[in-house]
């Protein structure tokens, strides 16, 4: 058995981690987009759980109804910011876990995962549900991210 690994990133100040994908995996891809780590490798540093982040702006109202594009942009935003207040960003997140309830709409985004993880590629997570906290959310997202 033989594995790809790549440090992330090859320089900067993230060190203690290491993407890996075992050419025994399935590489799962969208429009040529690489969705995901299988198995991503923290050996030093300080995790930051994040938890489940709906489509809200900071005074509650939900953004984007109806649209699962504006919904992910919303929630990667959140997520940015929760991430902020302990000091990482998306490309320390090496976990996350998504909840949608329209799996198959949620999936023609692949690119926004792709803008806003790049590289970095954390290992996820994707379940599709009959409904969300209010109806009016189509995506909730849950991450862990790795400080060095």
């Amino acid at each position: 058995m033989t594995a790809s690994h790549s440090p992330f990133p090859a320089a900067g100040p993230h060190t203690g981690r290491e993407n890996i994908h075992p050419s025994t995996l399935y590489e799962r891809r969208i429009n040529g987009v690489l969705l995901y780590s299988p198995v991503v490798k923290v050996t030093q540093g300080t995790l930051v759980f994040v938890s489940g982040l709906l489509s809200r702006d900071a005074d509650g109202n939900v953004i984007g109804e109806g649209d699962m594009r504006a919904q992910i942009r919303q929630v990667t935003r959140n997520l940015e910011w929760a991430l902020a207040s302990a000091g990482a960003t998306l490309k320390d997140v090496v976990r996350t876990c998504t909840f949608t309830t329209d799996i198959d709409e949620f999936f023609k985004h692949p690119d926004l995962r792709d803008e806003l993880f790049g590289a970095a590629l954390p290992t996820s997570t994707t379940i599709g549900v009959t409904r969300l906290s209010n109806p009016k959310f189509l995506v909730e997202v849950e991450a862990i991210a790795m400080l060095a």
